[in-house]
């Protein structure tokens, strides 16, 4: 068996449990547990044809762990576990990159924000992290999805996706691609700071979603993790995305929602954002939190339906209208947020 290949290279014994974790959308993840040692990892296969260059997720985490540990960090720090033969990463038969990490006892996680006190916990728990990682000096992180934030290029695939898509699929989007259209200038702001340099560069997260902390049983949270994402980019990303995440009441795929926008949790959300950060953002930043969440939903808006339109060949999707579902999910969101605004 394949698997067993892989996990004897890094534990050398066939004693052993593998359990499925279902919760990610990207990677392939198992809990692993020694049973000779009576110990517990989770072991992963790195999706090879999103990230193109595993080797640069590994460099970026042991750089970002350095930093934790220099920095004094309070949580617990996921660390990546070398082969027997001291590899961070092994290679299956066909190629595909796969790593064992350190796995943290007692935890929990959450698929959907359970309160607003977790929220909050949630949001307090990355803004510590964020603030202790952006130090004076960032280090050497490199981009693991090139291209992943640029909006200028995300509204020109979508127009390219527009021009090429059938008829058909046009026509069930008409409403939709309207509404996008009317909106089509939002994210030109973001774009003229990052050209012009207004807001600076900072260590991101890029994937704040609430599954990405460890919680104990009284839902504080004991370690941030998936660490796969990390770039240098604007911290208005992260505050952006975790609005997009966490306000939503209802779950991205429901295409029916209505009044699916929660502003208790938007002020809970900021208040968490900005209880470690509030003193190292510049004007501009602070200025633009709002603005961040407006344009956060609608790039998650418009990659949803420029999948759509091209066919839904990068979603997994369960049913043919299921992207264009998501797409008005996250529509009914954003209107919300903005009439909160008073936009």
């Amino acid at each position: 068996m394949e698997i067993n290949n892989i996990v004897t290279q890094f534990i050398n014994t066939g004693n052993y449990t593998l359990s499925p974790i279902n919760d990610g959308l990207i990677n392939t993840t198992y809990l692993l547990e020694d049973l000779d040692q009576q110990k517990k990892f989770i072991l992963q296969k790195i999706n090879h044809s999103v990230f193109k260059q595993p080797e640069v997720i590994v460099s970026n985490h042991l750089m970002v762990n350095e930093l934790l540990r220099s920095n004094n960090y309070e949580f617990q720090i996921i660390e990546p576990i070398p082969s027997l033969t001291g590899q961070l990463l092994v290679k299956d038969a066909n190629d595909e990159p796969w790593r064992m990490l350190s796995f943290v006892e007692n935890s929990i996680t959450f698929l959907t924000v359970p309160s607003l006190q977790t929220a909050f916990e949630a949001a307090k728990a990355f803004s510590y992290f964020l603030n202790i990682v952006n130090t004076e000096k960032l280090p050497a992180i490199e981009d693991t999805l090139p291209h992943f934030l640029n909006f200028k290029k995300r509204i020109e695939d979508y127009k390219k996706a527009l021009e090429n898509a059938v008829p058909h699929l046009k026509e069930s989007a008409k409403a939709e691609i309207e509404i996008t259209n009317q909106l089509i200038s939002l994210p030109e702001e973001w774009i003229e700071m990052e050209k012009s340099n207004l807001i600076p560069k900072r260590i991101i997260h890029a994937d704040v979603k609430i599954s990405n902390i460890l919680f104990d049983q009284n839902h504080q949270p004991l370690a941030v993790i998936d660490l796969d994402t990390m770039m240098i980019s604007t911290i208005l990303y992260d505050f952006g995305t975790m609005i997009q995440s966490y306000t939503n009441t209802t779950h991205e795929d429901d295409g029916s929602a209505k009044n699916n926008f929660n502003p208790e949790m938007y002020e809970a959300v900021k208040k968490g954002f900005l209880f470690y950060l509030k003193e190292k953002l510049t004007p501009e930043e602070y200025a633009h939190l709002d603005y961040a969440a407006q344009v956060a939903i609608y790039i998650q808006e418009v990659r949803f339906l420029t999948d759509y339109l091209n066919g839904s060949v990068y979603y997994s999707t369960k049913y043919p209208e299921h992207n264009l579902d998501r797409t008005r999910n996250q529509l009914e969101l954003l209107k919300g947020l903005r009439a909160y605004l008073s936009y």
